[in-house]
């Protein structure tokens, strides 16, 4: 072989050992002899705070969706500036619940005591995520570890990072294609509406017109319409949150998918999945198959894990999950 040519195949080679040594830093033991019950330490926390409240599940899950979509799943939404630019200052994050963010504190807070400075707050959110999934009644699965806390958190950072209750399948595709996720993984992922809830300023163009005659969206079921406008009249106050799963809101289930084969999806987005051929075949194989969802589900949790994630010397671990410099 030339010289030259020994020398690409070397580097080819170191290339790739590289990429295959970053794809496996994040491991499921990571923690086995640092701090072996941080998943129990966590659950036990996860599990009181949903004593509390059911809201401690859609929030702490979507809490881990917002982080990971932005900077990566580095915990920079739970930062707070004194400054009120940080990232969950953010207009698309000021939806988000108080109680995903105290269910996160809680946790790290549990954890610190047993193993101080050793898990990071965005290991502690992965973990928090399948957790409060399995509390619902959902199935579980097992997380990737390893991750470091992000040095960044700004609002200014978030626009554009996070799917809109209007998009379109290729832009839901598109966006969630920019974190390694297929359009089954997006599908499945929708599936957490299953125990969401929204304000009605989210979806109220669903259901009122503002410019024109015709008032409700074709493509919702005409008895869901009058139910959510039941729940949001025209000029209720935009704080009113609404259950997004009309039939079965406090359970993890493919209901959901039910719901939008019914025309009972709440935003465009969720809705189109069912209208657009290019997804129906998957909402109705999940609204068929519990197994099939929950596999599905567990898959793209693990893959959204994944996202921008900061290992190794990179990063840090906080000690307050709220405090970049702590």
């Amino acid at each position: 072989m030339k010289t030259v040519e020994r020398v690409w195949w070397v580097l080819v080679t170191i290339v790739i050992v590289i990429a295959h040594k970053g794809e496996a830093q994040l491991e499921e033991n990571f923690y086995s002899s640092s701090c072996p019950n941080v998943e129990a330490t966590v659950r036990q926390a996860v599990s009181t705070k949903f004593s509390q409240t059911f809201t401690t599940v859609p929030s702490t899950l979507r809490l881990f969706f917002h982080d990971c979509f932005v900077t990566g799943c580095d915990a920079s939404v739970m930062v707070s500036s004194p400054n009120g630019d940080a990232e969950k200052d953010a207009p698309d994050n000021l939806s988000l619940a108080g109680d995903g963010f105290d269910t996160i504190i809680k946790a790290k807070q549990a954890v610190e005591a047993v193993c101080p400075g050793v898990v990071s707050c965005a290991d502690i959110m992965a973990i928090a995520a399948r957790d409060v999934v399995v509390l619902a009644g959902g199935s579980p699965f097992n997380v990737e570890l390893g991750r470091r806390d992000g040095l960044i958190s700004k609002s200014s950072l978030v626009a554009g990072n996070l799917p809109e209750p209007n998009f379109t399948l290729p832009q839901l595709n598109t966006i969630f294609a920019k974190n390694n996720l297929t359009q089954t993984d997006m599908i499945a992922l929708s599936g957490g509406h299953t125990v969401g809830f929204s304000h009605c300023d989210r979806f109220a163009n669903r259901i009122y017109s503002f410019s024109t005659s015709s008032s409700v969206d074709s493509s919702l079921n005409s008895d869901y319409a009058k139910q959510l406008m039941q729940a949001c009249p025209r000029n209720v106050d935009p704080s009113v949150a609404v259950d997004m799963d009309p039939v079965t809101p406090r359970k993890f289930d493919n209901v959901y998918f039910q719901n939008l084969v019914a025309g009972k999806g709440m935003f465009t987005s969720d809705q189109v999945l069912f209208t657009d051929p290019a997804s129906r075949s998957t909402v109705n194989d999940f609204a068929n198959q519990q197994g099939d969802f929950n596999a599905a589900f567990a898959s793209a949790m693990v893959k959204l894990g994944r996202a921008g994630v900061k290992t190794g010397n990179q990063g840090r671990i906080r000690r307050d999950c709220t405090d970049i410099n702590s």
